[in-house]
Order: C-alpha cells, then sequence, then structure tokens
C-alpha cells in the first residue's frame, strides 16, 4: 500500500501531540520529543516510490538515571506508531531475497574470500537461519559467483544481517562488500536463478556445469534445517528451467564450458605451430579437472601429465579416452612436473596456493619456441596460483575472471539465444510466483482450524459433562468421531476454497480474496500476525 508523505506527517504529528500530552500528565521523562522521533524517505528503485521508516531514538528505550520505566500512554503511543501505515514492518510479508556477488560484480580476489566449500553449506545455512529475520536459506557457490538465497522476514534488516555474516566469515568489510553485491528481491530473485541455472547468467552461456550445481544445492539441502519450502521449492524450479531451455532452445548447441574456455585461452596465447608439441600440465582429477583433460583431447593433444592426490580417478578417464597418454604423478611431485611443462592448468579445491612465487621463480625456462614464457591458467576459485607469481618475468598467469576474452567471440550468437530461454524463463518465473502466492492462504487454513477445532472442544467438554460420568468409552469416542466429523464436513468447503495449485491465476485470485473474506468473518487477523510471531520467536531463541 502506498503512503503519501503528507499523510505520515498529520498521522505522525498527530502521535506525537497525543502522546506529548498524556506523558506530561503523567512523568517528564517519557514524553516523546521531536528529536526522538524520525521519519526517514528512502527511495525505493524498484517500485520507484518513497517508502516511509520510523525510527524511536534509542535513548527512548533504557531507563531514566531516576529508574522510571515506561507509562501506558508511552507503549499505546509505540504501539501506534508500529501498527501505524507509516511502518509496515510486522505486516511486511516474507520476501526471497538473493545477496551475491558474481563474475560480473566483483573481482575473484573478493570472491575466493568469501568461498565457501560444499561440505561447509549445512553449517552455513545453519548460520544464517539462526539469524533474527531469516527464516530459510540456500548457497550457491561457485568459481564465478557466490549467492545467498534466503526467506527474509524483513527485507532491510534481512539484507543486513547476511552481509553482516558475509564480511564476518570472510573478513572483508561491510562497506567493500557493498560495493560490489548485487541484490534481488521476490520477482527479481526467481527470474535471477532461473537464468543462472539456464545458463544465461554464465561467463559461458549456455554451460552445463552451472545447471549440475544447482542441483548439488538440492541435494546437499535435503534434511537440513532452514533449507525450507520456499527455497527448496524455488531452487527445484530452477533444475525444471534449466533442463527446459536446454531442451526446447538450442542455447546448448556448441556451448562451451569453464574448462573448455580454459583451453580455448591457453591455445590462443600459445603460436599456432605449438599447439601440438606444447607438454601440458593438469593439477586436479575432479570434474573441472576431468573436463580440462577431455577439451585438450578434442584440441589434438595426445600426451599429459595429470597430478593428482590419488590415481583412482585416471583409471576411468583413461578408459573413456583411447589412443591418449596420460601420466599419473602424486602431489609431492607437483613441483618437479611443473619444471617440465609448457602449460599448466589447475582446477583443485585446496584453500591455499598451490604455487607462490618462490616456487615459480626457480622454474627453467620454457623454449623459445613456446614463446619463452610458462602458461598458468587457473579455473579454481579460491585460486591455486598465487597473485604474487604475475611479478614473475618467466610465467604468466590467468584466472577465470581472464576468460571473458574467450567469451567475447561469439557476442551476437550469445544475444539471439538468450532471447529465445528469457521466454521460458518469463513464463516459468510467472508460474513460481502463483505457486507462493497461493501458499499465503496457509496460515489462514491452519487458523480457521484451530478456531473450529477450539469451538469443538469445548461443546464436546459441555456434551459430556450433561452425559454424565457413566458412559461408557465407546460411547465417548462415538460422540468424539462425531463431532469431528460434523466439523470435518462444515470445513470442507472453505477448505477447498483456499487451496489452488497456483496455476490459474482466476483460481488464485479467488482464493485470496475468499482467504480475506474468512479472516474477516470469523476475527483471524485479530491474533497476532504469523511474520510478527516467527520473528518473537527467534529472537527470544537467540537470547537464551
Amino acid at each position: 500500500m502506498a503512503v503519501s508523505t503528507a499523510f505520515t506527517r498529520v498521522k505522525l504529528e498527530t502521535l506525537f501531540h497525543i502522546n506529548t500530552a498524556a506523558a506530561a500528565t503523567a512523568s517528564p521523562a517519557v514524553a516523546l520529543s521531536h528529536s526522538q522521533v524520525r521519519v526517514l524517505f528512502k527511495p525505493n528503485r524498484t517500485r520507484k516510490r518513497a517508502l516511509v521508516r520510523c525510527e524511536v531514538t534509542s535513548d527512548l528505550l533504557v531507563e531514566t538515571a531516576d529508574n522510571v520505566n515506561y507509562t501506558s500512554s508511552s507503549l499505546s503511543a509505540l504501539e501506534q506508531l508500529k501498527t501505524s501505515a507509516a511502518d509496515r514492518y510486522t505486516k511486511e510479508r516474507s520476501s526471497i531475497v538473493v545477496i551475491g556477488l558474481s563474475v560480473h560484480t566483483a573481482p575473484v580476489e573478493m570472491r575466493e574470500k568469501l568461498a565457501i566449500p560444499e561440505a561447509e553449506w549445512p553449517r552455513a545455512i545453519a548460520e544464517l537461519c539462526s539469524l533474527n529475520h531469516i527464516e530459510e536459506a540456500a548457497v550457491l557457490s561457485t568459481c564465478n559467483r557466490m549467492e545467498i538465497y534466503v526467506v527474509a522476514l524483513s527485507q532491510h534488516r534481512g539484507v543486513k544481517e547476511v552481509t553482516d555474516w558475509m564480511s564476518k566469515t570472510s573478513g572483508i568489510p561491510v562497506s567493500e562488500i557493498c560495493q560490489h553485491r548485487f541484490l534481488l528481491y521476490n520477482k527479481d530473485a526467481t527470474q535471477h536463478i532461473f537464468e543462472v541455472s539456464a545458463g544465461l547468467d554464465s561467463l559461458v552461456l549456455g554451460e552445463g556445469q552451472i545447471l549440475a550445481q544447482v542441483k548439488q544445492v538440492v541435494k546437499v539441502g535435503q534434511g537440513v534445517t532452514g533449507f525450507g519450502r520456499n527455497i527448496s521449492g524455488l531452487f527445484k524450479h530452477a533444475i525444471t528451467v534449466g533442463k527446459r531451455v536446454r531442451t526446447e532452445t538450442n542455447i546448448a548447441s556448441g556451448a562451451v564450458s569453464i574448462s573448455s574456455a580454459a583451453v580455448e585461452l591457453a591455445l590462443m596465447k600459445l603460436p599456432e605451430s605449438c599447439h601440438s608439441s606444447a607438454r601440458m600440465l593438469v593439477i586436479g582429477a575432479g570434474k573441472m579437472g576431468k573436463l580440462v583433460i577431455k577439451h585438450l583431447v578434442a584440441k589434438g593433444c595426445t600426451k599429459m601429465v595429470v597430478v593428482n592426490r590419488t590415481e583412482e580417478r585416471l583409471v576411468s578417464i583413461r578408459e573413456e579416452l583411447n589412443d591418449v597418454e596420460i601420466i599419473y604423478k602424486p602431489l609431492s611431485e607437483m613441483i618437479a612436473c611443473a619444471a617440465e611443462a609448457d602449460v599448466i592448468f589447475t582446477s583443485t579445491a585446496s584453500d591455499i596456493p598451490l604455487f607462490l612465487r618462490h616456487h615459480v621463480i626457480d622454474l627453467p625456462m620454457v623454449s623459445q619456441e613456446i614463446g619463452g614464457v610458462r602458461l598458468f591458467v587457473d579455473i579454481s576459485v579460491p585460486r591455486n596460483v598465487g597473485s604474487c607469481v604475475t611479478d614473475v618475468e618467466t610465467a604468466r598467469v590467468y584466472n577465470v575472471d581472464d576468460l571473458k576474452e574467450v567469451v567475447a567471440a561469439n557476442k551476437e550468437d550469445r544475444l539471439r539465444k538468450a532471447m529465445e530461454a528469457q521466454e521460458i524463463i518469463s513464463d516459468e518465473s510467472k508460474q513460481f510466483e502463483a505457486w507462493r502466492d497461493s501458499l499465503e492462504t496457509v496460515p489462514t487454513i491452519k487458523k480457521l482450524r484451530a478456531y473450529a477445532e477450539r469451538i469443538r472442544v469445548s461443546e464436546l467438554e459441555k456434551c459430556l459433562l450433561k452425559m454424565g460420568d457413566d458412559i461408557s468409552k465407546k460411547t465417548r469416542r462415538a460422540v468424539d468421531d462425531l463431532s469431528r466429523g460434523v466439523v470435518n464436513k462444515i470445513l470442507h468447503g472453505p477448505m477447498q476454497h483456499l487451496r489452488c495449485d497456483g496455476s490459474d491465476s482466476r483460481t488464485l485470485s479467488e482464493t485470496l480474496e475468499n482467504m480475506h473474506a474468512l479472516n474477516r468473518m470469523y476475527s483471524l487477523e485479530t491474533e497476532i500476525s504469523v511474520l510478527e510471531q516467527k520473528i518473537r520467536a527467534k529472537v527470544e531463541q537467540n537470547q537464551k
């Protein structure tokens, strides 16, 4: 509901004078001064209209030197401020919010500090959901992005709490995070994760690995407290969108992955005559490393050295790739292998750099035919090659941010494919939002059932008292079953009109109208709001 500034000033001035008059007769220590009530007008960039926030300064919330408590008039004024049109805090609908940093907004130096390993996602979800205004959460952390999806009981407070948490866990100042983060709410957040899953937001358009990473978020989140219905539903729907876009458009045809772009970048930097003779070293045989190996083979490479913790993963790779010599070396021989390599690809999950300046500066120079410079192509986040290596004259270091050079080649084709996919995403976004809107009736269903149950239990007790103490258990059970049956049949009609799958906009509109009508008829809205109840419960829990 839009609130005009003129109306708000009148409302607050009225409350101010009422409170001042009441407080003057009770105690001067609790009167609200003009300096204690501030109206802040904050532009809303999305809705293009002013939002009004009312604040009461903290000096009103502490006892005076004379240990004077609030009077009832002051409390009444505060309650009016709280429930007035100027402050929708307790009536605000919970929002889906994404707080993120990606390859498009933040450098790899920052993203690697914020990165959360997959094994730590459940812990991160638990910590996020322990915040006062966060109800559900999920973490999507890849080499190109670090995004936190939450259901926030208050947008402003939720964003602040999550940003503070990100700062605390990464050591990056809040001000620096705010410079590079992006914030999206509700429909925009839904649109974003659908685009991410479809590969539209990837550095490499249509790449398939991101869909697998979105699937992994759901897999890891199963059974984790805090990966709730809204966030779970959002990510599951995103998987559906990702599959549909790849099936119904040609966005994946000719699409490359981060790994293949890394191989392309390395070949761009090598003299063309040396593509087949350059000595290749791949460090890490996980998903990314395996793809690097496959793309090297596709480009004509027939021999390479792979450094990994164990040789087990290389067995299956060798079986897939015939006529290719893949030499295994343990991590302990990594530096020795680097000394004999012209191009080094790194893709491990190590939290610390594998190569620092002192490791590289003493390596023998590569052949002048190669260009006299050893190439490090690091597609790991956190990075496997320290930034200090860039100071070594005989080495060139490239990371995931440098892959933009490869990606820029097919810009027109990327835009055309993206437009085809956007139509599907728009359609799926409407379906998800309709499903989420239909969840608004759930609290009304619960309150209506509770209301009917209280009446049933009360009337049942009266009936049993009239029947006396000598009635049998069978009779008691029959009367109880009768009362339940009557209530269920009476509620059946209203319940049917409160349920919809959200796929039909007309049905959804009628359902929400029915919800508001039932709330009015049975005074269900007089109870404490579900949102306020959740906030109070979380605050009390955190204070224990």
